[in-house]
């Protein structure tokens, strides 16, 4: 169904809390509800919001800040570019909707769960980073508790590295 230059992976997740940033992606991405109830926040879209129910899919454009905000617990299935490109993390101004921060890395050099980690730990801990420059407020440090990322991280590493193993060319 999709030409040949376009290989998808199905990354799948189970949410049963709001994504703590607005996810970037560089490239297109489609969203895909299995079980539960969840919305998709948009920001600098026409859409604010879409509401999913199980079999619902929502196809996000390259470049859209977006975030996962479930209705207690879901099973989510992410489908984008085995090469993603850019992606990124932002938070944006309870009170004026401003961005507030915003980090961007490359998925050829680095896992994204490893980023989701840091990039949060390091806005949680510092003020400055949380701080509005346009009203001057500042964000709550985001609750990172539940979330595995790291260890999932590491499952995807431990995981790439057989399927590099099993997929090298024998001499």
């Amino acid at each position: 169904m999709l030409p040949d230059d376009k290989q998808v992976q199905v990354h799948l997740s189970k949410n049963d809390r709001p994504q703590p940033f607005y996810l970037i992606c560089g490239k297109d991405t489609v969203l895909s509800l299995m079980s539960g109830a969840a919305k998709i926040e948009f920001k600098g879209t026409g859409i604010d919001n879409f509401a999913m129910k199980p079999g619902s899919f929502v196809y996000v454009p390259a470049g859209t800040p977006h975030r996962i905000v479930p209705t207690g617990s879901s099973v989510m299935m992410r489908y984008k570019q085995m090469h993603a490109g850019l992606e990124g993390v932002t938070w944006y101004c309870d009170n004026c909707d401003a961005e507030i921060y915003r980090e961007v890395w490359d998925t050829a050099k680095t896992l994204s769960q490893l980023k989701y980690q840091e990039v949060c730990s390091r806005f949680a801990n510092d003020a400055a980073l949380r701080r509005c420059r346009q009203c001057g407020s500042t964000h709550p440090p985001p609750d990172l508790a539940g979330f595995r990322w790291s260890e999932v991280a590491r499952e995807i590493a431990a995981e790439s590295a057989v399927i590099e193993i099993q997929n090298a060319p024998s001499a």
